[in-house]
């Protein structure tokens, strides 16, 4: 077997060496247990601005005693004394070693003394914990005397330069743990991410929702367009598909009686990746009774602004976008425009007006191709009219209402007869800063209806649609069981972080994106 590239640095060898020297003097590196009194971050807010006492009086335990770990990310020696710190998480404390009152844990040889064992065996990266009283330092600097330091961990790979840095990006994406050690900024926004799928949890159990958990492997995929990752089932021996969306098995739980459901979990997509796309992302859905689109735009609406509130004490807040920076204003209610009059608005083109020719000549001059043109229905071309012409303009939050049917199999038809009658759904998507924010229908549940759209789905499939769904029967049964008026939202967790975060790349909040096999 090939060894790996890092074991033949010199870094790693001579911390090998340094790892059976300390063995040799009877220190375990790699202990089973340790018990801090105190977090760092909780350490240091407590004794803020407070008198803790000075040297001398540390020295003779005569302040607060404590206990803390972490990495030792900063190492100084000075004469009879050196100066170190640790790191935990973004937090940091500074330690005092003494040559009079330091102990080493488990260091019985007298070969060499506890300070010499801390400057000569010990290295940045290595995680140890001490024991010790507190005090300040002639500049203010809040400080452990160490009395013990206890290895709790022998690191064999150097960290990061830490003038250089970590700057690499796929280094920095691929070795997130990393990334983590070298840069507070990262540190600070996947921690806010966390921060922000508690809150999310909260908002909609604080609603009435019930959260579930619905399978990932399944035997038909649907509820969006969508190629799926397929794998291999051996014990029941059949093809099985990572879920594309949690939509269809939560709907089934409302026709079971569940009244108002939801999960926040993986789904998977075989498609590209992007700044703001990756094959595996975090969704949130959310399902209902007797609600419609509309009820489900306040609940949009409200989570936003429920969690700039949270977040940030105010509803707005600031990103940038392609070098330029955004104030948005997330305090409800937010704008509202149908699909086809959001083109009007933002493009000046009334489609009513033209013909679907005309349309196509206007789709054509955009430089897309006229064939596919040529084979999509006006409720199609309209719907590419919005992508092209006016998402990309709604900075703000808006709600683009009433879709064509085109667009979905699974939303009911419009309850105004005449739109219904164009092929128009109550169906909204919610744009911030020219980006899809979420997806939510009034659902259908008219089971003949369903049947048709669904059918027209699987035949679309079978004429090389990849992103088609098949025809899922076991769905089309649980509706003719009866499932009553609804409303659904579906929405990407990754996108929300990336607005609350001003990240600029889907990259950015996740802990592990996907990336390329490192090339050897």
């Amino acid at each position: 077997m090939t060894e790996p590239h890092y074991t033949l640095g010199e870094e790693y060898q001579n911390r090998c060496v340094k790892l059976s020297e300390i063995r040799t003097l009877g220190v375990d590196p790699y202990p089973h247990h340790f018990s801090p009194t105190h977090s760092l971050g909780t350490l240091c807010e407590k004794f803020e601005g407070k008198e803790v006492g000075h040297f001398d009086d540390a020295a003779s335990g005569n302040t607060t005693a404590v206990t803390v770990s972490g990495r030792l990310v900063l190492f100084r020696a000075m004469g009879k004394n050196a100066f170190g710190q640790i790191q935990e998480g973004s937090d940091r404390i500074q330690l005092l070693f003494s040559r009079e009152h330091t102990k080493v844990h488990g260091l019985l040889s007298e070969e060499i003394t506890p300070l010499k064992f801390i400057e000569k065996k010990l290295d940045l990266g290595d995680f140890i914990g001490i024991t010790g009283h507190l005090f300040r330092t002639q500049k203010g600097e809040l400080t452990v005397f160490a009395k013990e330091v206890t290895l709790l961990c022998k690191a064999l790979l150097p960290l990061p330069d830490k003038h250089a840095g970590l700057a690499d990006k796929g280094v920095r994406y691929r070795k997130r743990w990393l990334d983590l050690i070298a840069n507070p900024d990262s540190l600070k926004v996947l921690t806010l991410r966390s921060r922000i799928v508690e809150l999310i949890r909260l908002c909609f159990q604080n609603r009435g929702f019930m959260e579930v958990e619905t399978p990932v492997l399944q035997n038909v995929y649907g509820g969006a367009q969508a190629r799926p990752f397929t794998t291999h089932l051996h014990a029941l021996d059949q093809e099985m598909f990572l879920r594309i969306s949690l939509e269809i098995p939560l709907k089934k739980l409302i026709v079971g009686g569940l009244s108002k459901v939801f999960e926040m979990s993986k789904v998977f997509r075989n498609e590209g990746i992007d700044r703001t796309h990756n094959p595996e992302f975090t969704e949130l859905e959310a399902y209902a009774a007797y609600w419609d689109y509309n009820d489900t735009m306040k609940l949009m609406e409200e989570l936003f602004e429920t969690l700039a509130l949270e977040l940030f004490q105010t509803t707005k807040v600031q990103v940038e976008k392609e070098g330029q920076l955004h104030e948005i204003e997330l305090k409800a209610p937010w704008k509202r425009l149908s699909m086809k009059e959001s083109i009007k608005l933002y493009s000046k083109l009334d489609v009513d007006a033209h013909s679907d020719g005309e349309l196509r000549a206007i789709l054509a001059k955009k430089g897309l191709e006229e064939k596919p043109l040529a084979q999509l229905s006006r409720g199609s071309l309209i719907a590419l009219l919005f992508e092209e012409l006016v998402e990309h303009q709604l900075i703000q939050p808006h709600h683009i209402i009433d879709h064509p049917i085109e667009t979905t199999p699974l939303c009911k038809l419009h309850r105004d007869k005449s739109l219904a009658e164009a092929g128009f759904v109550e169906r909204f998507e919610s744009f911030i800063l020219g980006g899809e924010f979420c997806n939510a229908y009034t659902e259908l549940n008219d089971p003949i209806l369903q049947r048709k759209l669904l059918e027209d789905q699987a035949a679309q499939k079978l004429a090389g649609n990849e992103e088609a769904n098949p025809l899922d029967e076991e769905f089309i049964e649980a509706i003719c069981q009866g499932m009553p008026p609804c409303s659904g939202i579906g929405m990407g967790i990754d996108r929300l972080v990336m607005l609350f975060t001003n990240a600029q790349s889907i990259r950015d909040v996740l802990f592990f994106p996907l990336m390329k096999p490192e090339e050897k």
